[in-house]
Order: structure tokens, then sequence, then C-alpha cells
């Protein structure tokens, strides 16, 4: 049983979809959206993501948002005193 080769990978994909599917469909294509008129990714790039890979890249730019985002209030802080 556990030597048994899976030929198609779409069931391992499929699985994941399965597993990581806590998402709703408003949300998905609003995502979708932001990061294609916001950050340069295509529908063919975002589509053909693992979900996974989807959290990964969406965790890396919440991250790079919120940097950013303490940088510049830290220069109107540093304009201000």
């Amino acid at each position: 049983m556990w030597n048994k080769r899976i030929g198609n990978s779409s069931r391992v994909s499929k699985f994941f979809f399965i597993a990581m599917s806590n998402d709703s469909l408003m949300n998905h294509y609003t995502l979708n959206f932001e990061l294609m008129y916001h950050h340069s990714f295509s529908l063919t790039e975002l589509n053909n993501m693992l979900p996974y890979e989807r959290s990964i890249y969406v965790d890396l730019l919440n991250g790079y948002l919120e940097k950013k985002h303490l940088e510049e209030q830290q220069r109107q802080n540093a304009r201000n005193t």
C-alpha cells in the first residue's frame, strides 16, 4: 500500500486545494485583484501556485508592507520632532 506510486500529480494538488481551502471565494478574488493590480503578479502565476506557495508569498508581502509602514511612521515622527 505505501509503495504504490502515484503517476498523476493532480491528486496531490487536489489534496492541497482541499486542505488549504479555508479562504472564502470573495477573499480569493479580492486577493487576486490586489496582487495583480498593486504587486504585478499575473493571473496565470497566481492560478498555477499551490495554496501553500500562495500563503507564503502573501505572508512575505504582508511582512514587507508592515516594515515599509513602520519605516514611514518613523520618518514622519522624526520630521515632527
